[in-house]
């Protein structure tokens, strides 16, 4: 599977999806990590990084997204936002947070584009625990004070 990580573009979004231990997961599994240029540099994480643990850095966000067909799947940490739709095409797995509810959309561009989305907020472990949302979660409450 051909992985791209996308610099986030959403107002005050300075993290990013994978850590440079991500990518080497991936890698190591015989997946393949794009990560566009700088996207990492919010969370103080180095292009040199991405690269020494296997992933290649992409120029462009549009070769992050695979717009021209050859990413499988994106990783994001927030929901697209709307000068990112053009980027979503039919065959993509979009992984983000994507609070659907609140966005309708992005829910239509994500059916009118026929983009699998799977949101990090619905992943959900056989006991119920929420193990995405979990420390998002925690964090706001200890900011929210």
């Amino acid at each position: 599977m051909k992985v791209g990580v996308p610099k986030e573009v959403k107002n005050h979004e300075y993290r990013v999806a994978i850590t440079p231990i991500g990518v080497h997961e991936l890698t190591s599994h015989g997946h393949e990590v794009f990560i566009q240029k700088d996207a990492g540099v919010g969370s103080s994480i180095e292009d040199s990084e991405y690269v020494a643990a296997g992933a290649t850095i992409v120029p462009t966000a549009e070769a992050a997204w695979g717009t021209d067909g050859d990413i499988d799947m994106v990783l994001k940490v927030k929901e697209p936002v709307a000068e990112e739709y053009s980027r979503m095409r039919e065959g993509l797995t979009l992984f983000t947070y994507l609070h659907l509810a609140a966005d309708k959309p992005l829910t239509e561009e994500l059916v009118k584009r026929k983009v699998t989305g799977m949101a990090y907020e619905t992943v959900q472990l056989p006991s119920g625990g929420l193990p995405l949302l979990y420390p998002m979660s925690e964090v706001a409450g200890c900011l929210a004070p």
